[in-house]
């Protein structure tokens, strides 16, 4: 069993992470899931959730991911999602404005995405 896992985290406009990891945990229609090197082949969908990257370095990376596949094999592990952002990037005023705004708006949608942007700063 390797000690570590490519990880590639991928939007449709670039690519978000690369990078060797020891974890990773995602969140899928069939729930969160911890992918670690050697664990056995997977493809499955993102929910929109906070991604964690635990590095090969020790250090924590965390994304808002906004649907998407999750895909692993030979230690390789893809997360190819519609919409990723680092916590790091994430501008906490404008997401806490547009959570009120989809609150007031009723977008179920918008408020899931505001929601998943806060959260992952949260953890980061």
């Amino acid at each position: 069993m390797a000690a570590e896992l490519h990880v590639e985290l991928v939007a449709a406009d670039r690519n978000v992470w690369s990078g060797e990891a020891t974890l990773v945990v995602a969140r899928t229609t069939s729930g969160d899931i911890g992918v670690m090197p050697g664990h056995q082949p997977l493809l499955g969908v993102l929910e929109s959730g906070p991604v964690t990257i635990r590095t090969s370095e020790g250090q924590t990376v965390v994304a808002a991911v906004h649907g998407g596949f999750i895909s692993f094999a030979d230690d390789k592990l893809s997360l190819l999602a519609e919409i990723a952002e680092l916590a790091d990037e994430i501008d906490v005023q404008r997401a806490e404005r547009a959570l009120e705004r989809a609150k007031s708006a009723a977008d179920a949608s918008a408020e899931r995405r505001a929601d998943v942007r806060l959260r992952a700063v949260a953890v980061g």
